[in-house]
């Protein structure tokens, strides 16, 4: 039962976190799923079967962009995601809003 609470909890935040790690420096799908693991400690494992949908979704609302890499050597193209203006917005607008949700949220649970 755990489980299925914690993946709705993780579900709401995830397009400002990938937002905030393309804030940084653009970066690939791969990249992306390896730093979600390593910087929020093993809490955020996704496949990519769930990145590359929110991923194209971003992209729709103009909140990314992408480009091809040239490959090099027997290195493979890949494809590159960088945030745009409207994203860096959004992001700033998310960012707001969590602390927002947070604050309430403890303001219910701690008395």
């Amino acid at each position: 039962m755990k489980q299925k609470y914690e993946q709705q909890m993780k579900k709401g935040v995830l397009e400002m976190l990938v937002l905030r790690l393309l804030s940084e420096e653009e970066k690939y799908g791969y990249q992306l799923i390896c730093e979600l693991k390593e910087r929020s400690g093993g809490m955020f494992l996704l496949k990519e079967g769930t990145l590359y949908p929110i991923l194209y979704r971003m992209e729709d609302d103009g909140l990314v962009i992408n480009r091809w890499s040239e490959p090099r050597g027997k290195e493979v193209s890949k494809k590159y995601y960088r945030i745009t203006e409207e994203g860096r917005t959004t992001l700033a607008e998310l960012w707001k809003l969590w602390q927002t949700f947070a604050g309430s949220v403890s303001g219910v649970m701690i008395k």
